[in-house]
């Protein structure tokens, strides 16, 4: 393989194993920051030990997290260095404040909420969590500001041959930024809720602490299902910014070849991507459906990925605009297959909690905790039609992947590093399993937490 190839799967690796931290990090600090507020409202310390356990299986996956995504930014210098000469003057200020404000915010407090349990009140105690969470989703947004404009270039000018922004305003107010964020955001509150679920539901299929997890059982399901649904409406909100930013992913997606209009919904579509022309093979669609999706009206011109080519040929000149259409169509339907079952799971909890009002049946109990599993499959193959469904852009419309990497490494030099970092980050990902399901299984410790606990 060539340099461009084994830099996009170091670079790829590497953040699918970053993001692999990051949507729990996100929805656990608030999950915890929520059971915190409930101690201090109710005094009922057994809020106070649910704090402590899922608190610890944060800080777990907090530290994993941060260890993972260090690397991500060296590698802007060392394998992409003609993409930061190209953007850095846009891309360094939403990273700069996100370690400047979100970051140090989150990793500041989180030292406080660690070590003051007996040392100060139990409002500024909770104050400090609720900051470290308030960090945590801002660092989110940060980063997203600089995906986003990889994604719709927004607020800049080009000078010579690089992009200087122009508006600062203009990158916050990014159209694409508002339907990527709240994705993520909602994303990994789903992840956390349905982490806490398969949790819970091992330990009260074992009658172990049921009281204290039949409660963080009930919490999950209800922010799992308010989440859930967030992220579906807000991708359909997304996939009409598709149509709109980058109809090319959309098509891959969809595996629609050529344009309709009305256009249908594909239900399984096999393409032959080896000719110059993306030729179709079979396809099984629901009839309008796409063109409804995108429109809200059963009507309307679906652009195929050939007539998008010819338009992106005329624009920019020869090349294959095409993404990888296998890649895109199945990491679609993955994550949105998997969205839908997590809608019918939650909606099942909260159906037997409050509707039958009697527990889940033991046999489903027992393969409940496998539900752990589908935020981070959907997670995944959302990010990677994310980033592989804008190829062969690095920027869309100005940067081409070919042309950001860096002219003075050779594929020996990036081969040695991405099996380097593809082993530490696989040991990393190991131990966070690891030690997450060392302490998930050991409970709430009744006589470990009540000895070591001192009254404020």
């Amino acid at each position: 393989m060539d340099t461009v190839t084994l830099s996009q799967w170091q670079f790829g690796i590497t953040t699918v194993y970053h993001f692999f931290f990051v949507p729990l990090t996100l929805g656990l600090s608030v999950l915890v920051a929520i059971m915190e507020s409930l101690f201090v409202a109710t005094g009922n310390e057994l809020y106070k030990k649910m704090t402590k356990f899922w608190g610890k299986l944060f800080l777990i996956n907090f530290a994993m997290g941060v260890v993972t995504g260090i690397v991500q930014e060296f590698q802007f210098g060392m394998n992409w260095s003609d993409y930061s000469r190209f953007v850095g003057d846009i891309f360094g200020a939403p990273l700069a404040i996100e370690a400047l404000l979100a970051f140090f915010l989150e990793s500041t407090f989180l030292g406080i909420w660690i070590f003051s349990w007996d040392k100060i009140s139990k409002k500024l105690h909770l104050a400090a969590i609720w900051l470290v969470a308030i960090g945590t989703n801002l660092s989110a947004f940060w980063i997203l500001t600089a995906n986003s404009f990889m994604q719709h270039p927004v607020g800049y000018e080009i000078i010579g041959k690089r992009a200087m922004m122009s508006n600062f305003f203009d990158l916050i107010k990014n159209p694409y930024l508002w339907g990527q964020f709240p994705h993520t955001l909602f994303a990994g509150f789903t992840t956390a809720a349905f982490f806490m679920l398969g949790i819970s539901a091992y330990h009260i299929y074992r009658k172990k602490d049921e009281d204290a997890f039949n409660r963080s059982f009930k919490i999950a399901a209800i922010v799992g299902f308010i989440s859930i649904l967030g992220v579906v409406f807000v991708g359909d909100r997304q996939t009409k910014n598709l149509e709109i930013f980058q109809p090319m992913k959309l098509a891959a997606a969809e595996a629609l070849t050529e344009s309709e209009d009305p256009a249908g919904l594909s239900l399984i579509s096999i393409v032959d991507e080896n000719e110059t022309v993306v030729k179709e093979l079979y396809s099984l669609r629901i009839p309008k459906l796409l063109s409804f999706l995108t429109y809200n009206k059963f009507s309307g011109k679906v652009l195929g990925i050939n007539e998008i080519q010819k338009e992106y040929e005329a624009k920019y000149g020869s090349g294959d605009y095409s993404p990888n259409v296998f890649v895109s169509y199945w990491a679609f339907r993955i994550m949105v297959g998997l969205g839908f079952l997590m809608v019918f799971i939650a909606a099942l909890v909260l159906l037997y909690i409050y509707i039958f009002k009697k527990p889940l049946p033991k046999k489903i109990l027992y393969f409940f905790p496998v539900v752990i599993l589908m935020p981070y499959l959907s997670n995944t193959t959302g990010w990677i039609l994310t980033e592989m469904g804008r190829q062969p852009w690095v920027v869309f419309g100005y940067l081409k992947t070919i042309d950001a990497v860096s002219p003075n490494i050779n594929p020996g030099m990036v081969l040695t590093s991405l099996i380097t970092f593809a082993f530490v980050y696989g040991v990393l990902m190991i131990a966070d399993i690891y030690l997450l399901q060392k302490f998930a299984r050991e409970g709430l410790l009744h006589e470990t937490i009540e000895a070591e606990e001192k009254e404020y």
